[in-house]
C-alpha cells in the first residue's frame, strides 16, 4: 500500500513542523454584520494570518448546521452555512490563503452527522429494517414494549445516548418504536461505519475538499467510527477506554484502521498527498500511534501537553514519550495547549499548584463558583510552556486568541450560552462556550471590531486584548507570538533534540540539531542559568523583557538562544 512518505514532491512535508492555527469560523471575524463569523471574515484577516506566521489554518465546521453542537451537527458535508457564506467564498478563502503560503485544513466529522441530514430525514420516514435506516444504528429497546433504550450507554454530554423516535411508516405508524444512537447530542445521530454507502460516501467528500484546493483534514472523533453492536449490546455505564487491545465496544476498535486505509489512498491521488490529523483521545500509546502511521491519517493529536501540570518533570516526561512514539509511528508530534473544546490554558495555569480536575470544572459550573485564581501567573506561564513548545520538533496547533493572551471566558450569563452540555446536565455544567467568545480586532470600534454584535458577549476587559492594543507593543503577547514563530521558521531543522539538563532538574534545557536552544525555569523563583550559556545568544524571553543582568532566569520564564 502506498503511503504518505512515498511521494516525491518538494513540498510533501510541509506539515510535519508546521505551525496550525485553529479557526473556529463563527467566532473569528464577522464581514457581513450579522454578529457570527463568516468565511468572508477569514479572508479578510489573512493578511493578519500571515504576519503572525503561521503555516497553515485548520477551520472548525463551516457546513450546513443547526448549531447544536457548535457546527459539529452537520447537515450537508459539502456545502458551506449560508450564513456563513458560500463554496464561491470558500475558494476565495482557499485562494487568498495559498496566495501567502498558508495551507489550509478544514474539519471531518465523521462519527456523526447532523439529524438534518437528507439520509437521516430519509431514516425517520423509513420502516425499521429499512436500507435507510441501516446507515445508522437503530435497534428495538429493551421492556416489554421497547420503552427502554437498547443499552445504557451515556452520552458525552449527559444524558441517555439513544433516542426514540415515532415511527412514520410500517404496522407502526404513530407510536413510539425504534431508538437510534448518539454517543453526543440527540441531535447528532451516529453513522454506521460497516456500511459501504457510508464509507464511499465519505471518500466522496474528502475529494470534494481536496479538489477545491485544501491541503489536508483533521478528523473530528476519529477513535469513535467502529461500534460493536452485536446484540446483547456490551454495558458500558462510562464512556472510557479501559483496554488496549481494541476490543472495546465504542472507542478505538482495530476495525476503524481499515476505514482510515481507505482514506489514505484517497488522500494519496493527489501530489502531494494531502494530510489528515485524527482526533483520537485513545490513552494508550500502542494504540494512538496507530492512526499517525503513514498507511492511515499521518498525524494524530496528543493532548498530553494540554494535561500535563506546569512542573519541569512532567513536560519532559511527555516530550520525550510523544516524540518517540513519532518515531515509531513514522509521524511528527503534534503540540497543543488550548482548542475549542477546552478552558484556555492562561486559565487552567492561573489555578494553584495541585489543583484538581474539580477546580478546574469550576470555572464551567453553573452555580458562579470561581476557584482562587492569579491571572497574571497564569499568563506567565501560558507565554513560557508556549515557547518551550514551539521550540520542539513537529507541529504546533495554536488556537485562535491564545495569541492575544485571551483567558476562559468564565462567566458567561446563563441566558447567552449554547453549548449541549448546558442544556443536557439540566443547566448544570456551561460547557465550552467560554472558550469560543467571538475575537477582539480594535478596541477603537463597537464589538471590539469583531462585527455585528457577537453571538456570545465579549466582557469588558476584552478590549485591553484586542489587536489593536498590542499590535506593535513590545513584550505584548501577540508580538511574542510574532516572533517566536519567525524564529521558529529560521532555525527549525532535524526532528530531533538533546537534552542538556537533568529530568529532575527546575530549570529544563535542549538543544536542537543546529545548535537552536531552549532553557524554561519551571520554578517560581529566580534560578542560576546552566553554565556555559551566553545570555548574549538569547533573542528571545517569555517574559517579553530583554535578559536580566547577572547570570540568571526569572521563575516561569523561557529563554531561546540562537546558535
Amino acid at each position: 500500500m502506498t503511503d504518505i512518505l512515498t511521494s516525491s514532491h518538494p513540498e510533501a512535508n510541509w506539515w510535519r513542523q508546521a505551525a496550525v492555527y485553529q479557526i473556529y469560523p463563527r467566532s473569528f471575524s464577522d464581514a457581513n454584520g450579522d454578529g457570527l463569523g463568516d468565511l468572508p471574515g477569514v479572508t479578510a484577516r489573512m493578511g493578519y494570518l500571515s504576519a503572525l506566521g503561521i503555516d497553515a489554518i485548520w477551520l472548525s465546521p463551516f457546513y450546513p448546521s443547526a448549531l447544536a453542537d457548535g457546527g459539529y451537527d452537520v447537515d450537508d458535508y459539502r456545502s458551506v452555512d449560508p450564513r456563513l457564506g458560500s463554496l464561491d467564498d470558500f475558494d476565495a478563502m482557499v485562494a487568498a490563503a495559498h496566495a501567502v503560503n498558508i495551507r489550509v485544513i478544514v474539519d471531518v466529522v465523521p462519527n456523526h452527522s447532523s439529524n438534518r441530514h437528507a439520509w437521516f430525514q430519509e431514516a425517520l420516514v423509513s420502516a425499521p429494517g429499512s436500507p435507510a435506516r441501516a446507515r445508522y444504528h437503530f435497534h428495538d429497546g429493551r421492556g416489554d414494549d421497547g420503552e427502554l433504550p437498547p443499552s445504557d450507554w451515556p452520552s458525552h454530554f449527559g444524558g441517555a445516548a439513544w433516542t426514540r423516535v415515532v415511527e412514520a411508516a410500517g404496522p407502526n405508524a404513530g407510536r413510539p418504536g425504534q431508538w437510534y444512537l448518539h454517543l453526543f447530542a440527540t441531535e447528532q445521530p451516529d453513522w454506521n461505519w460497516d456500511h459501504p454507502e457510508v464509507r464511499e460516501d465519505f471518500h466522496t467528500t474528502l475529494r470534494f475538499w481536496a479538489g477545491r484546493g485544501v491541503d489536508g483534514f483533521r478528523v473530528d472523533v476519529a477513535h469513535a467510527l467502529v461500534k460493536d453492536m452485536s446484540m446483547p449490546l456490551r454495558s458500558k455505564p462510562k464512556l472510557e477506554i479501559l483496554v488496549d487491545d481494541g476490543t472495546d465496544a465504542l472507542f478505538d476498535r482495530d476495525a476503524v484502521h481499515t476505514v482510515f486505509e481507505g482514506w489514505r489512498q484517497v488522500m494519496n491521488e493527489y501530489d502531494p498527498p494531502r494530510i489528515a490529523v485524527a482526533e483520537a483521545w485513545v490513552p494508550f500509546t500502542n494504540r494512538r500511534l496507530k492512526y499517525a502511521r503513514p498507511t492511515e491519517l499521518g498525524q494524530a493529536f496528543n493532548f498530553d501537553l494540554l494535561q500535563a501540570p506546569f512542573k519541569a518533570a512532567e513536560f519532559r516526561s511527555v516530550v520525550q514519550k510523544c516524540l518517540a512514539e513519532a518515531d515509531v509511528s513514522g509521524a511528527s508530534s503534534t503540540w497543543v495547549f488550548s482548542n475549542h473544546d477546552v478552558v484556555r490554558h492562561p486559565s487552567r495555569y492561573a489555578l494553584p499548584d495541585g489543583s484538581t480536575a474539580k477546580e478546574l470544572e469550576a470555572w464551567l459550573l453553573a452555580d458562579g463558583a470561581t476557584p482562587p485564581t492569579d491571572l497574571e501567573r497564569g499568563l506567565r506561564r501560558a507565554r513560557a510552556a508556549t515557547l518551550f513548545m514551539l521550540g520542539l520538533p513537529g507541529s504546533a496547533y495554536l488556537y485562535q486568541g491564545e495569541e492575544l493572551g485571551l483567558f476562559e471566558v468564565a462567566d458567561l450569563p446563563h441566558e447567552a450560552l449554547t453549548d449541549p452540555t448546558w442544556f443536557r446536565t439540566n443547566h448544570l455544567v456551561k460547557g465550552r462556550d467560554g472558550c469560543r467568545v467571538p475575537l477582539p480586532w480594535d478596541d477603537a470600534e463597537p464589538n471590539n471590531g469583531f462585527g455585528g454584535t457577537p453571538w456570545l458577549p465579549q466582557p469588558a476587559w476584552f478590549a485591553g486584548k484586542a489587536v489593536s492594543a498590542q499590535d506593535g507593543v513590545p513584550g505584548s503577547t501577540l508580538e511574542l507570538y510574532r516572533s517566536a514563530l519567525d524564529w521558529r521558521r529560521k532555525l527549525q531543522g532535524e526532528e530531533t533534540l538533546e537534552w542538556l539538563s537533568e529530568p529532575t532538574d527546575i530549570v529544563t534545557h535542549y538543544r536542537r540539531p543546529n545548535g537552536w536552544e531552549v532553557i524554561t525555569n519551571f520554578g517560581g523563583a529566580t534560578a542560576l542559568l546552566p553554565s556555559g550559556v551566553d545570555l548574549a545568544t538569547v533573542v528571545l524571553a517569555s517574559s517579553g523583557e530583554p535578559a536580566p543582568a547577572g547570570h540568571v532566569i526569572p521563575g516561569e520564564t523561557t529563554f531561546w538562544l540562537a546558535p
